[in-house]
């Protein structure tokens, strides 16, 4: 892979981690791709500091480097190495109880997610639109609304599950032109036993109007995961490829 490539990469993850992180996301030297990440809880009472840095062949031939600004004058490798030892034996845990949950708790699985559907049924019916610059007034939704009685549920592509300080995480993309396909979308990831008993179900969408330039219909929804509908959606904002219409569950 060309220099040129992995440039290109890093500079979509920049742009990506920028979204994500707001005022927390700090440039300290942008010709050598060196940046801060200010990393702090709900409350704001401990932080850490990590310092980033992109080498030339990142990220197809080389790792990122890191320093974590915390500990100074402490010896603390012991620490970082068993610290990094219970995450994988926590890991290793998590995949046999999911193993073992999938084939024993399906009686509670169904018990459940009928619980959820009733709740995110209710939840559909009423979406909050995010007060952004794009958001359209409600003539404009109105039109839309109107302009299609019979939309047909899209292909949904469905990504790969992986595994991140103990929760399970999956996301599921599908390409969609009207706000009533939405739901539809919804409903036909739903009838996964293990997407509608997911703790944390978020999505997010945004359709760019065929008649009138610069007006879009969007929404999200976190699910009680703070800010992570709503950061999704920053992230469609900001895509230079042109607005595109996205779902992810986890």
């Amino acid at each position: 892979m060309s220099a040129d490539e992995n440039q290109t990469l890093q500079d979509e993850e920049i742009e990506a981690l920028a979204a994500i992180y707001g005022d927390d996301w700090e440039v300290v030297d942008s010709e050598s791709r060196k940046y801060h990440i200010r990393i702090s809880d709900e409350k704001l009472k401990n932080a850490i500091l990590t310092e980033v840095s992109f080498p030339p062949d990142y990220p197809k031939t080389a790792p990122p480097q890191y320093i974590l600004s915390e500990n100074i004058g402490e010896s603390i490798i012991y620490l970082w190495v068993e610290k990094i030892r219970e995450f994988l034996q926590e890991r290793n845990e998590l995949h046999v109880k999911a193993d073992t949950t999938a084939g024993n708790s399906e009686a509670v699985i169904q018990e459940h997610m009928l619980d959820r559907k009733t709740e995110e049924e209710d939840e559909i019916l009423d979406i909050d639109f995010l007060n952004v610059q794009e958001k359209p007034d409600k003539c404009h939704f109105e039109e839309q609304e109107n302009s299609s009685d019979d939309v047909n549920c899209p292909e949904i592509h469905h990504g790969k599950s992986f595994v991140d300080r103990k929760s399970v995480f999956q996301g599921h993309i599908a390409s969609i032109s009207h706000t009533k396909q939405v739901k539809l979308v919804l409903d036909s990831l739903c009838q996964s036993k293990k997407i509608a008993a997911a703790t944390h179900n978020i999505y997010a969408y945004r359709i760019s109007s065929k008649d009138k330039q610069d007006v879009f219909y969007q929404g999200c929804e976190d699910d009680g995961e703070t800010q992570a509908g709503s950061r999704m959606l920053h992230l469609m904002q900001n895509e230079k490829k042109g607005p595109k219409s996205n779902k992810r569950r986890s």
